[in-house]
């Protein structure tokens, strides 16, 4: 709750109001925070941006794995009640 959204022509940004610390995004981090935030679960959203990137499933979830566990590493984003970094750990 704490996080707030901007997005621009190229890229997006994320504040952290406690911290004051922002962090940029590009085109595919973008999109991949959208369907995070529009899904009920990493599982969910890995399905859905299976469907628009040309990329192999094992690519694609080591990527979203990452990007859960760099956001969870900044304090940005939980998984239900855990950590997204635990929660990035356990999909497939």
């Amino acid at each position: 709750p704490q996080v707030l959204f901007c997005e621009t022509v190229d890229e997006a940004v994320l504040l952290d109001q406690e911290s004051g610390l922002y962090y940029g995004l590009d085109a595919v981090g973008t999109r991949f925070w959208k369907v995070l935030m529009e899904v009920e679960s990493p599982e969910a959203a890995r399905e859905v941006l299976l469907r628009e990137f040309e990329v192999s499933p094992e690519q694609l979830t080591r990527d979203l794995q990452a990007f859960l566990r760099e956001l969870a590493e900044a304090r940005l984003v939980t998984v239900g009640d855990e950590p997204a970094a635990k929660a990035a750990a356990a999909f497939r």
